[in-house]
């Protein structure tokens, strides 16, 4: 627990860390991400076993699941009627779970790596407002892939590079609520925006290596980043406000219904960090 006191905007969070309690003998290890569902369960995505591990909001252990189905955790989402989604990043596959760990959908083939078509290495997932499912295919490749609700493939866009549209591991990606496509291009310092269907819009720089997006029910984006910074950024891409909540870069972000903030802190730190709104 720490005294620390950040914020963003006119909104102040106390900082609370490590957040959650483990059964005896549980650990968290490596941390990748973070998502919540409709209820304010908090999903931990870590490359420890089991790789999912579920708290309510107070941080109390609920259950885990995944073991022996997922081989890499690294990007989390989780849908409004509480589908989660996670990208498995080594095993080059992109998996739905209902909230108790039962498979129900799979995108790409396991342990089969390929060069622009899905997948080699994803690093994330989130879906649209119609339902479409986009795909950060960030390590090995450099592109954004699109597929229908029912796991269709629909299009893909990007390669290497520096210029619009181009990536060097886009490493996050989100859907704004008016329908953009944001794309944490990591090494390339900005998030990239795109129309649904993959028409380059511009782009928000004033990032170190952006690392993962969350955007909110009034638009604003909160982008983490290696300085290590937690970016509010309005719709339009204006700097709201700033904070360092964590000591090292923040692998994952998500809020709750609250407005309270979750941060997944991967080695060497392997915890959850929450910013929990203050009284205006």
């Amino acid at each position: 627990m720490t005294d620390l006191v950040v914020g963003l905007g006119d909104e102040l969070f106390s900082v609370v860390r490590p957040w959650g309690e483990l059964p005896s003998g549980m650990q968290l290890f490596d941390v990748s991400d973070v998502a919540v569902d409709s209820s304010d369960n908090v999903y931990v995505y870590q490359r420890g076993d089991p790789p999912i591990v579920v708290f309510d909001a107070s941080g109390a252990y609920l259950r885990s699941w995944g073991s022996g189905v997922i081989a890499d955790a690294h990007g989390i989402f989780i849908t409004s009627d509480d589908r989660v989604l996670v990208a498995d990043r080594d095993a080059h596959q992109v998996l739905r779970f209902d909230t108790h760990g039962a498979l129900g959908l799979v995108l790409g083939q396991r342990h089969r790596p390929n060069l622009q078509a899905p997948f080699n290495h994803p690093a994330d997932v989130a879906t649209g407002p119609g339902g479409d499912i986009f795909v950060a295919d960030g390590y090995g490749n450099s592109v954004v892939h699109r597929f229908s609700a029912d796991g269709r493939w629909l299009q893909s866009w990007g390669h290497p590079g520096t210029g619009p549209g181009h990536f060097t591991t886009p490493h996050a990606i989100r859907v704004h609520p008016d329908g953009r496509v944001l794309v944490a291009d990591r090494e390339n310092n900005r998030v990239q925006i795109f129309s649904p269907e993959g028409e380059y819009l511009g782009e928000w720089g004033d990032f170190y290596h952006p690392m993962d997006i969350y955007v909110d029910r009034q638009g604003r984006a909160h982008i983490t980043d290696q300085i290590p910074r937690l970016s509010q950024v309005a719709p339009d891409g204006t700097l709201i406000g700033r904070c360092r909540p964590v000591l090292y870069a923040a692998h994952g972000v998500w809020a709750d219904s609250r407005g309270d903030f979750y941060l997944a802190e991967p080695a060497p730190m392997n915890r959850i960090t929450k910013l929990i709104r203050l009284p205006a």
